[in-house]
Protein backbone atom coordinates (compact mmCIF):
# COMPACT_ATOMS: atom_id res chain seq x y z
CA UNK A 1 0.00 0.00 0.00
CA UNK A 2 2.70 2.62 1.14
CA UNK A 3 4.43 1.88 -2.33
CA UNK A 4 0.72 2.45 -4.56
CA UNK A 5 0.54 5.29 -2.54
CA UNK A 6 4.42 6.28 -3.55
CA UNK A 7 3.57 5.25 -7.18
CA UNK A 8 0.23 7.86 -7.55
CA UNK A 9 2.11 10.75 -6.28
CA UNK A 10 4.83 10.08 -8.24
CA UNK A 11 3.30 9.65 -11.39
CA UNK A 12 0.39 12.78 -10.62
CA UNK A 13 3.74 15.08 -10.42
CA UNK A 14 5.39 13.59 -13.57
CA UNK A 15 2.20 14.53 -15.26
CA UNK A 16 2.29 17.81 -14.04
CA UNK A 17 5.65 18.17 -15.17
CA UNK A 18 5.20 16.74 -18.36
CA UNK A 19 2.22 18.99 -19.32
CA UNK A 20 4.75 22.08 -18.62
CA UNK A 21 7.45 21.06 -20.76
CA UNK A 22 7.28 21.47 -24.94
CA UNK A 23 6.05 17.58 -25.55
CA UNK A 24 3.89 14.74 -23.56
CA UNK A 25 4.17 11.36 -23.08
CA UNK A 26 1.24 9.46 -24.55
CA UNK A 27 -0.55 7.01 -22.27
CA UNK A 28 -2.73 4.44 -24.13
CA UNK A 29 -4.63 3.48 -20.91
CA UNK A 30 -6.30 7.24 -20.53
CA UNK A 31 -7.97 9.64 -22.97
CA UNK A 32 -5.89 12.59 -23.79
CA UNK A 33 -9.00 14.71 -23.26
CA UNK A 34 -8.96 13.31 -19.65
CA UNK A 35 -6.92 15.34 -16.79
CA UNK A 36 -7.95 13.17 -14.03
CA UNK A 37 -5.05 10.05 -12.55
CA UNK A 38 -4.87 6.66 -14.35
CA UNK A 39 -7.00 3.80 -12.87
CA UNK A 40 -5.89 0.66 -13.59
CA UNK A 41 -8.62 -2.27 -13.15
CA UNK A 42 -8.55 -6.15 -13.27
CA UNK A 43 -10.05 -5.70 -17.27
CA UNK A 44 -7.78 -4.38 -20.06
CA UNK A 45 -10.05 -2.99 -23.09
CA UNK A 46 -7.44 -1.07 -25.30
CA UNK A 47 -8.40 1.85 -26.69
CA UNK A 48 -6.84 2.39 -30.75
CA UNK A 49 -7.53 5.87 -30.95
CA UNK A 50 -4.46 7.13 -28.35
CA UNK A 51 -2.30 4.42 -30.23
CA UNK A 52 1.09 5.89 -31.31
CA UNK A 53 1.80 3.75 -34.19
CA UNK A 54 5.11 5.57 -34.79
CA UNK A 55 6.71 4.45 -31.77
CA UNK A 56 6.37 0.77 -33.35
CA UNK A 57 7.25 2.16 -37.18
CA UNK A 58 3.87 1.24 -38.01
CA UNK A 59 1.92 4.11 -40.20
CA UNK A 60 -1.14 5.30 -39.51
CA UNK A 61 -4.04 4.49 -40.83
CA UNK A 62 -5.61 6.76 -43.57
CA UNK A 63 -8.11 8.30 -42.07
CA UNK A 64 -6.40 8.41 -38.49
CA UNK A 65 -6.43 12.37 -38.19
CA UNK A 66 -3.04 14.23 -36.31
CA UNK A 67 -5.05 14.56 -32.98
CA UNK A 68 -7.16 10.83 -31.03
CA UNK A 69 -9.79 14.34 -30.11
CA UNK A 70 -10.50 14.86 -33.37
CA UNK A 71 -11.16 11.81 -34.71
CA UNK A 72 -14.91 10.77 -35.49
CA UNK A 73 -16.48 8.84 -32.55
CA UNK A 74 -18.14 6.10 -35.53
CA UNK A 75 -14.28 5.87 -37.24
CA UNK A 76 -12.70 5.12 -34.04
CA UNK A 77 -12.82 1.09 -33.83
CA UNK A 78 -12.79 1.05 -37.74
CA UNK A 79 -8.52 0.43 -38.09
CA UNK A 80 -7.69 -2.75 -36.48
CA UNK A 81 -5.11 -3.18 -39.06
CA UNK A 82 -2.10 -1.86 -37.34
CA UNK A 83 -2.91 -3.04 -33.95
CA UNK A 84 -3.68 -6.15 -35.28
CA UNK A 85 -0.19 -5.88 -36.42
CA UNK A 86 1.18 -4.60 -32.82
CA UNK A 87 -0.79 -7.62 -31.31
CA UNK A 88 0.70 -9.90 -33.20
CA UNK A 89 4.27 -9.10 -32.81
CA UNK A 90 4.04 -8.62 -28.74
CA UNK A 91 2.69 -12.28 -28.25
CA UNK A 92 4.48 -14.33 -31.36
CA UNK A 93 7.65 -11.92 -31.53
CA UNK A 94 9.35 -9.28 -32.43
CA UNK A 95 8.99 -8.19 -36.87
CA UNK A 96 12.49 -7.23 -36.90
CA UNK A 97 15.27 -7.97 -34.57
CA UNK A 98 16.69 -4.35 -34.65
CA UNK A 99 14.31 -1.06 -34.76
CA UNK A 100 15.79 2.61 -35.28
CA UNK A 101 15.51 4.93 -32.54
CA UNK A 102 12.83 7.21 -33.47
CA UNK A 103 14.15 10.42 -31.35
CA UNK A 104 10.54 10.49 -29.22
CA UNK A 105 10.59 9.47 -25.14
CA UNK A 106 8.76 5.98 -25.59
CA UNK A 107 6.08 4.65 -23.06
CA UNK A 108 8.35 1.30 -22.32
CA UNK A 109 11.36 3.68 -20.89
CA UNK A 110 8.67 5.35 -18.37
CA UNK A 111 10.99 7.32 -15.55
CA UNK A 112 10.41 5.38 -12.32
CA UNK A 113 8.72 7.76 -10.29
CA UNK A 114 5.72 6.78 -12.98
CA UNK A 115 6.37 3.30 -13.25
CA UNK A 116 6.52 2.62 -9.51
CA UNK A 117 9.81 0.83 -10.03
CA UNK A 118 13.33 1.99 -8.46
CA UNK A 119 15.59 3.98 -10.85
CA UNK A 120 17.77 1.36 -10.71
CA UNK A 121 15.83 -1.03 -12.82
CA UNK A 122 14.68 1.47 -15.37
CA UNK A 123 15.98 1.35 -18.81
CA UNK A 124 16.36 4.99 -19.29
CA UNK A 125 17.77 7.83 -16.62
CA UNK A 126 15.00 10.17 -15.42
CA UNK A 127 16.71 13.14 -17.19
CA UNK A 128 16.19 10.97 -20.55
CA UNK A 129 12.81 10.46 -19.63
CA UNK A 130 11.90 14.30 -19.21
CA UNK A 131 12.79 15.28 -21.88
CA UNK A 132 11.28 15.08 -25.37
CA UNK A 133 14.59 16.06 -27.41
CA UNK A 134 16.93 13.39 -25.92
CA UNK A 135 16.42 9.71 -27.05
CA UNK A 136 15.70 6.02 -26.54
CA UNK A 137 17.69 2.89 -27.54
CA UNK A 138 14.94 0.64 -25.39
CA UNK A 139 14.00 -1.99 -27.64
CA UNK A 140 9.81 -2.18 -27.48
CA UNK A 141 9.89 -5.43 -26.95
CA UNK A 142 12.57 -5.50 -24.20
CA UNK A 143 9.62 -5.37 -21.33
CA UNK A 144 5.89 -6.34 -21.21
CA UNK A 145 3.89 -3.77 -23.07
CA UNK A 146 0.87 -4.74 -20.64
CA UNK A 147 2.29 -2.62 -18.51
CA UNK A 148 -0.09 -2.70 -15.63
CA UNK A 149 -0.15 -6.15 -15.11
CA UNK A 150 4.09 -5.84 -14.85
CA UNK A 151 3.64 -3.56 -12.06
CA UNK A 152 1.18 -5.58 -10.18
CA UNK A 153 3.37 -8.45 -9.90
CA UNK A 154 6.44 -6.38 -9.07
CA UNK A 155 4.52 -4.02 -6.26
CA UNK A 156 3.31 -7.26 -4.68
CA UNK A 157 6.69 -8.79 -4.52
CA UNK A 158 8.31 -5.80 -3.29
CA UNK A 159 5.72 -4.76 -0.97
CA UNK A 160 5.58 -8.68 0.21
CA UNK A 161 9.21 -8.75 0.68
CA UNK A 162 9.38 -5.58 2.95
CA UNK A 163 6.91 -7.20 5.08
CA UNK A 164 8.71 -10.64 5.02
CA UNK A 165 5.62 -12.26 3.92
CA UNK A 166 5.04 -14.31 1.35
CA UNK A 167 7.93 -13.36 -1.49
CA UNK A 168 10.37 -14.92 0.82
CA UNK A 169 8.44 -18.34 0.64
CA UNK A 170 7.73 -17.74 -3.09
CA UNK A 171 11.55 -16.67 -3.52
CA UNK A 172 13.31 -19.74 -1.59
CA UNK A 173 14.04 -22.44 -3.07
CA UNK A 174 12.03 -25.54 -2.84
CA UNK A 175 13.57 -27.74 -0.08
CA UNK A 176 15.12 -30.83 -1.27
CA UNK A 177 13.88 -34.16 -0.04
CA UNK A 178 15.22 -35.72 3.35
CA UNK A 179 17.98 -38.35 2.36
CA UNK A 180 18.18 -41.18 5.16
CA UNK A 181 21.28 -42.19 5.92
CA UNK A 182 22.01 -45.17 4.35
CA UNK A 183 24.71 -46.94 6.88
CA UNK A 184 24.72 -46.87 11.24
CA UNK A 185 26.77 -44.66 12.22
CA UNK A 186 27.89 -46.58 15.18
CA UNK A 187 28.21 -50.34 15.84
CA UNK A 188 28.19 -51.93 19.52
CA UNK A 189 29.38 -55.56 19.80
CA UNK A 190 26.83 -56.89 21.74
CA UNK A 191 28.13 -60.60 22.56
CA UNK A 192 25.21 -63.42 24.32
CA UNK A 193 22.20 -61.02 22.99
CA UNK A 194 19.79 -63.61 22.43
CA UNK A 195 18.17 -64.71 19.03
CA UNK A 196 14.94 -64.98 20.21
CA UNK A 197 11.73 -63.03 18.64
CA UNK A 198 9.64 -63.37 22.14
CA UNK A 199 12.15 -61.01 23.63
CA UNK A 200 12.61 -57.18 24.73
CA UNK A 201 16.33 -57.02 25.15
CA UNK A 202 16.63 -53.36 24.24
CA UNK A 203 15.30 -49.86 25.63
CA UNK A 204 16.54 -46.25 25.66
CA UNK A 205 15.42 -43.76 28.50
CA UNK A 206 14.40 -40.16 28.66
CA UNK A 207 17.75 -39.70 30.59
CA UNK A 208 19.41 -40.71 26.96
CA UNK A 209 20.85 -44.09 28.48
CA UNK A 210 20.43 -47.48 26.61
CA UNK A 211 19.92 -50.64 28.21
CA UNK A 212 20.62 -54.11 27.20
CA UNK A 213 19.87 -57.45 28.57
CA UNK A 214 22.95 -60.14 27.44
CA UNK A 215 23.02 -63.20 28.79
CA UNK A 216 22.02 -63.03 32.18
CA UNK A 217 23.15 -59.63 32.63
CA UNK A 218 22.05 -55.99 32.08
CA UNK A 219 24.68 -53.29 30.71
CA UNK A 220 23.84 -49.85 30.68
CA UNK A 221 25.47 -47.28 27.77
CA UNK A 222 25.16 -43.95 27.91
CA UNK A 223 24.56 -42.27 24.90
CA UNK A 224 26.53 -38.78 25.86
CA UNK A 225 29.66 -40.25 27.00
CA UNK A 226 29.84 -43.41 25.24
CA UNK A 227 30.40 -45.09 28.97
CA UNK A 228 29.72 -48.55 29.89
CA UNK A 229 28.21 -49.70 32.61
CA UNK A 230 26.97 -53.75 34.26
CA UNK A 231 23.85 -52.79 35.94
CA UNK A 232 23.38 -56.39 37.42
CA UNK A 233 23.84 -60.05 37.13
CA UNK A 234 20.88 -62.55 37.41
CA UNK A 235 23.09 -65.43 38.35
CA UNK A 236 23.65 -68.71 36.41
CA UNK A 237 20.47 -69.81 37.04
CA UNK A 238 18.56 -66.81 35.40
CA UNK A 239 18.43 -65.03 32.82
CA UNK A 240 17.21 -61.60 31.20
CA UNK A 241 14.16 -61.61 29.67
CA UNK A 242 13.07 -58.17 28.92
CA UNK A 243 13.77 -54.90 30.02
CA UNK A 244 11.84 -51.16 29.99
CA UNK A 245 12.76 -48.11 31.39
CA UNK A 246 10.21 -45.87 33.33
CA UNK A 247 8.87 -42.75 32.25
CA UNK A 248 10.98 -40.89 34.50
CA UNK A 249 13.77 -42.42 33.32
CA UNK A 250 15.56 -43.32 36.74
CA UNK A 251 13.53 -46.75 37.24
CA UNK A 252 14.28 -49.99 35.23
CA UNK A 253 12.24 -52.68 35.15
CA UNK A 254 14.01 -55.97 34.20
CA UNK A 255 11.78 -59.80 33.59
CA UNK A 256 13.64 -62.53 33.83
CA UNK A 257 13.63 -66.37 32.54
CA UNK A 258 11.96 -67.19 36.29
CA UNK A 259 9.20 -64.95 36.01
CA UNK A 260 10.01 -62.39 38.50
CA UNK A 261 10.20 -58.67 38.15
CA UNK A 262 13.16 -56.42 39.37
CA UNK A 263 13.11 -52.68 39.67
CA UNK A 264 16.41 -50.99 39.50
CA UNK A 265 17.21 -47.36 40.53
CA UNK A 266 20.00 -47.04 38.03
CA UNK A 267 21.20 -43.36 39.75
CA UNK A 268 22.20 -45.63 42.60
CA UNK A 269 22.84 -48.97 40.83
CA UNK A 270 19.96 -50.60 43.03
CA UNK A 271 17.67 -53.17 43.30
CA UNK A 272 14.98 -52.14 45.18
CA UNK A 273 12.92 -54.58 44.83
CA UNK A 274 11.54 -58.21 43.30
CA UNK A 275 8.12 -58.43 41.93
CA UNK A 276 6.78 -61.91 41.47
CA UNK A 277 3.55 -63.61 40.20
CA UNK A 278 4.51 -65.09 37.09
CA UNK A 279 5.14 -68.85 36.42
CA UNK A 280 7.51 -68.66 33.28
CA UNK A 281 9.16 -65.96 31.46
CA UNK A 282 8.69 -62.57 31.57
CA UNK A 283 9.41 -61.71 27.66
CA UNK A 284 7.26 -58.41 27.62
CA UNK A 285 7.27 -55.06 30.12
CA UNK A 286 5.17 -51.46 29.51
CA UNK A 287 4.86 -48.82 31.96
CA UNK A 288 2.57 -45.95 32.41
CA UNK A 289 3.35 -43.31 35.45
CA UNK A 290 1.55 -45.55 38.13
CA UNK A 291 1.28 -48.93 35.96
CA UNK A 292 3.91 -51.62 35.04
CA UNK A 293 2.79 -54.11 32.97
CA UNK A 294 4.19 -57.84 32.74
CA UNK A 295 3.48 -60.20 30.09
CA UNK A 296 4.22 -63.57 30.69
CA UNK A 297 4.91 -66.82 28.73
CA UNK A 298 2.02 -68.40 30.82
CA UNK A 299 -0.63 -65.69 28.93
CA UNK A 300 -1.32 -63.67 31.56
CA UNK A 301 -0.56 -60.34 31.68
CA UNK A 302 -0.24 -58.48 35.35
CA UNK A 303 -0.94 -55.06 36.74
CA UNK A 304 1.49 -53.59 38.90
CA UNK A 305 2.29 -50.78 41.10
CA UNK A 306 5.60 -50.96 42.81
CA UNK A 307 4.35 -47.91 45.89
CA UNK A 308 2.09 -51.46 46.86
CA UNK A 309 2.88 -53.76 49.14
CA UNK A 310 1.61 -56.31 46.74
CA UNK A 311 3.35 -58.04 44.01
CA UNK A 312 0.42 -57.11 41.74
CA UNK A 313 -2.86 -55.69 41.46
CA UNK A 314 -5.11 -57.16 39.31
CA UNK A 315 -4.49 -60.50 36.38
CA UNK A 316 -5.51 -60.01 32.68
CA UNK A 317 -6.76 -63.05 30.97
CA UNK A 318 -7.17 -63.64 27.57
CA UNK A 319 -4.39 -64.57 25.37
CA UNK A 320 -3.71 -68.13 24.63
CA UNK A 321 -0.27 -68.30 24.00
CA UNK A 322 2.72 -66.23 25.33
CA UNK A 323 2.21 -62.52 25.46
CA UNK A 324 5.32 -61.23 23.86
CA UNK A 325 3.91 -57.21 23.02
CA UNK A 326 3.07 -54.69 25.37
CA UNK A 327 2.10 -51.00 24.53
CA UNK A 328 0.73 -48.22 26.62
CA UNK A 329 -0.91 -45.39 24.99
CA UNK A 330 0.27 -42.11 24.67
CA UNK A 331 -1.94 -40.89 27.37
CA UNK A 332 -2.26 -43.78 29.22
CA UNK A 333 -5.19 -45.01 29.06
CA UNK A 334 -4.88 -48.10 27.08
CA UNK A 335 -3.14 -50.92 27.10
CA UNK A 336 -1.92 -53.34 23.85
CA UNK A 337 -1.10 -56.61 24.07
CA UNK A 338 0.25 -58.81 21.24
CA UNK A 339 0.54 -62.83 21.93
CA UNK A 340 1.87 -66.18 20.24
CA UNK A 341 -1.92 -66.49 19.47
CA UNK A 342 -2.18 -64.21 16.60
CA UNK A 343 -4.04 -62.18 18.76
CA UNK A 344 -4.33 -58.69 19.40
CA UNK A 345 -6.07 -56.93 22.71
CA UNK A 346 -6.71 -53.39 23.89
CA UNK A 347 -7.21 -52.87 27.62
CA UNK A 348 -8.25 -50.38 30.10
CA UNK A 349 -7.24 -49.78 33.58
CA UNK A 350 -10.43 -51.12 34.69
CA UNK A 351 -10.95 -54.22 32.58
CA UNK A 352 -9.69 -57.54 33.29
CA UNK A 353 -10.93 -58.84 30.15
CA UNK A 354 -10.08 -57.24 26.37
CA UNK A 355 -12.74 -54.67 25.34
CA UNK A 356 -10.90 -54.74 21.98
CA UNK A 357 -10.09 -58.12 20.25
CA UNK A 358 -8.66 -57.89 16.47
CA UNK A 359 -8.20 -61.01 15.23
CA UNK A 360 -6.72 -60.80 11.71
CA UNK A 361 -3.04 -61.54 12.11
CA UNK A 362 -2.21 -64.61 11.14
CA UNK A 363 1.22 -65.23 13.27
CA UNK A 364 2.67 -63.80 16.65
CA UNK A 365 1.80 -60.42 17.34
CA UNK A 366 5.01 -58.77 19.00
CA UNK A 367 5.26 -55.35 17.01
CA UNK A 368 3.09 -52.95 18.67
CA UNK A 369 2.95 -48.71 18.24
CA UNK A 370 0.63 -46.10 19.15
CA UNK A 371 0.64 -43.20 16.99
CA UNK A 372 1.45 -40.04 18.91
CA UNK A 373 -0.19 -37.89 16.19
CA UNK A 374 -3.70 -39.28 16.27
CA UNK A 375 -5.54 -40.13 19.19
CA UNK A 376 -6.61 -43.84 19.22
CA UNK A 377 -4.69 -44.88 15.72
CA UNK A 378 -2.74 -48.41 16.67
CA UNK A 379 0.10 -50.13 14.35
CA UNK A 380 0.42 -53.63 14.53
CA UNK A 381 2.65 -56.47 13.01
CA UNK A 382 2.83 -60.22 12.07
CA UNK A 383 5.39 -63.04 12.33
CA UNK A 384 6.78 -65.02 9.49
CA UNK A 385 3.16 -66.15 8.36
CA UNK A 386 1.92 -63.10 8.08
CA UNK A 387 4.22 -59.84 7.69
CA UNK A 388 1.62 -57.30 7.38
CA UNK A 389 1.20 -54.50 9.35
CA UNK A 390 -2.35 -53.36 10.32
CA UNK A 391 -3.67 -49.90 11.69
CA UNK A 392 -6.45 -50.00 13.71
CA UNK A 393 -9.10 -47.13 15.37
CA UNK A 394 -9.41 -48.08 18.89
CA UNK A 395 -11.49 -45.81 18.89
CA UNK A 396 -14.36 -46.71 16.56
CA UNK A 397 -13.14 -50.33 16.56
CA UNK A 398 -12.28 -49.97 12.76
CA UNK A 399 -9.62 -51.51 10.78
CA UNK A 400 -8.20 -49.11 8.99
CA UNK A 401 -5.66 -50.72 6.31
CA UNK A 402 -3.16 -53.62 5.95
CA UNK A 403 -0.10 -53.73 4.09
CA UNK A 404 2.16 -56.88 2.93
CA UNK A 405 6.14 -55.80 3.72
CA UNK A 406 7.04 -59.15 2.45
CA UNK A 407 9.80 -60.26 5.71
CA UNK A 408 8.25 -61.05 9.32
CA UNK A 409 7.36 -58.04 11.07
CA UNK A 410 9.74 -57.93 14.72
CA UNK A 411 9.07 -53.99 15.95
CA UNK A 412 7.48 -50.79 15.42
CA UNK A 413 7.96 -47.87 16.11
CA UNK A 414 6.17 -44.12 15.76
CA UNK A 415 8.37 -40.84 15.12
CA UNK A 416 7.34 -38.46 17.60
CA UNK A 417 8.85 -35.53 15.50
CA UNK A 418 7.08 -36.34 11.82
CA UNK A 419 4.17 -38.67 10.63
CA UNK A 420 6.50 -41.62 9.78
CA UNK A 421 6.84 -45.18 11.35
CA UNK A 422 9.87 -47.87 11.04
CA UNK A 423 9.74 -51.20 10.84
CA UNK A 424 12.30 -53.86 11.78
CA UNK A 425 12.38 -57.52 10.27
CA UNK A 426 13.05 -60.98 10.42
CA UNK A 427 12.88 -63.54 7.98
CA UNK A 428 13.41 -63.78 5.26
CA UNK A 429 15.24 -60.00 4.17
CA UNK A 430 16.73 -58.85 7.51
CA UNK A 431 15.81 -55.32 6.70
CA UNK A 432 14.45 -51.97 8.25
CA UNK A 433 12.22 -49.65 6.89
CA UNK A 434 10.93 -46.44 7.24
CA UNK A 435 7.23 -45.40 6.41
CA UNK A 436 5.40 -42.16 5.18
CA UNK A 437 2.05 -42.65 6.88
CA UNK A 438 -1.03 -43.01 5.84
CA UNK A 439 0.76 -43.87 2.35
CA UNK A 440 2.71 -45.85 3.91
CA UNK A 441 5.53 -45.27 1.26
CA UNK A 442 8.82 -46.28 1.67
CA UNK A 443 11.06 -43.90 2.51
CA UNK A 444 14.32 -45.37 2.96
CA UNK A 445 15.02 -49.45 3.76
CA UNK A 446 18.30 -49.90 5.22
CA UNK A 447 19.90 -53.35 5.02
CA UNK A 448 22.78 -54.35 7.71
CA UNK A 449 22.36 -57.19 9.99
CA UNK A 450 22.76 -60.41 9.10
CA UNK A 451 20.68 -61.86 11.36
CA UNK A 452 16.81 -61.29 12.26
CA UNK A 453 16.42 -57.79 13.42
CA UNK A 454 14.47 -58.13 16.73
CA UNK A 455 14.85 -55.20 18.90
CA UNK A 456 14.20 -51.86 18.51
CA UNK A 457 14.56 -48.47 20.78
CA UNK A 458 14.29 -44.71 19.63
CA UNK A 459 16.31 -42.09 21.29
CA UNK A 460 14.32 -39.01 23.60
CA UNK A 461 14.72 -36.67 20.58
CA UNK A 462 12.95 -38.79 18.54
CA UNK A 463 15.81 -38.95 15.61
CA UNK A 464 17.91 -41.91 16.12
CA UNK A 465 16.89 -45.70 16.41
CA UNK A 466 18.70 -48.66 17.57
CA UNK A 467 18.45 -52.29 16.45
CA UNK A 468 19.60 -55.47 17.86
CA UNK A 469 20.15 -58.68 16.15
CA UNK A 470 21.09 -62.40 16.38
CA UNK A 471 24.70 -61.29 14.82
CA UNK A 472 24.98 -59.77 18.44
CA UNK A 473 25.56 -56.12 17.07
CA UNK A 474 23.49 -53.32 17.85
CA UNK A 475 23.31 -50.59 14.99
CA UNK A 476 22.48 -46.79 15.59
CA UNK A 477 21.01 -45.45 12.51
CA UNK A 478 19.42 -41.77 11.98
CA UNK A 479 16.51 -42.06 10.35
CA UNK A 480 13.80 -39.21 11.84
CA UNK A 481 14.10 -35.51 11.37
CA UNK A 482 14.29 -32.81 14.42
CA UNK A 483 11.64 -31.39 15.70
CA UNK A 484 12.07 -28.18 13.51
CA UNK A 485 12.02 -30.72 10.14
CA UNK A 486 16.04 -29.49 9.63
CA UNK A 487 18.81 -31.91 9.54
CA UNK A 488 21.50 -31.87 12.12
CA UNK A 489 25.03 -32.82 11.38
CA UNK A 490 25.35 -33.21 15.20
CA UNK A 491 22.84 -36.09 15.92
CA UNK A 492 23.40 -38.50 19.20
CA UNK A 493 27.01 -40.18 18.67
CA UNK A 494 27.07 -38.65 14.90
CA UNK A 495 31.07 -37.82 15.11
CA UNK A 496 31.97 -41.18 16.76
CA UNK A 497 31.46 -43.41 13.39
CA UNK A 498 33.01 -46.61 14.42
CA UNK A 499 32.51 -50.08 16.24
CA UNK A 500 33.03 -50.66 19.82
CA UNK A 501 32.25 -53.47 22.34
CA UNK A 502 29.31 -52.60 24.70
CA UNK A 503 31.10 -54.77 27.46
Amino acid sequence: MEDHQRSSSSSSSSSSTSSSSSSSLTNPFKSPSTSQRVIYSDRFIPSRIGSNFDLFDLSPPPQQSSSPAQSPSGERENHSGPYSTLLRSVLFGPLTPDRPTTGRTSLLATPPSATGLDSSSSPSSSSACSSSSSSSSVSPFGRNIFRFKSEVIRRSLFTENQDGGLADAVASPPKAPRKVPRSPYKVLDAPGLQDDFYLNLVDWSPNNVLAVGLGNCVYLWNACTSKVVRLCNLGSDDSVCSVSWAQRGNLLAVGTNLGKVQIWDVSHCQKIRTMEGHRLRVGALAWSPSTLSSGSRDKTILQRDIRAQEDFLCKLSGHKSEVCGLKWSYDNRELASGGNDNRLFVWNHHSTQPVQKYCEHTAAVKAIAWSPHLHGLLASGGGTADRCIRFWNTTTNAHLSCVDTGSQVCNLVWSKNVNELVSTHGYSQNQIIVWRYPSMSKIATLIGHTLRVLYLAISPDGQTIVTGAGDETLRFWNVFPSPKFQSNENDIGSSSLGRSQIR
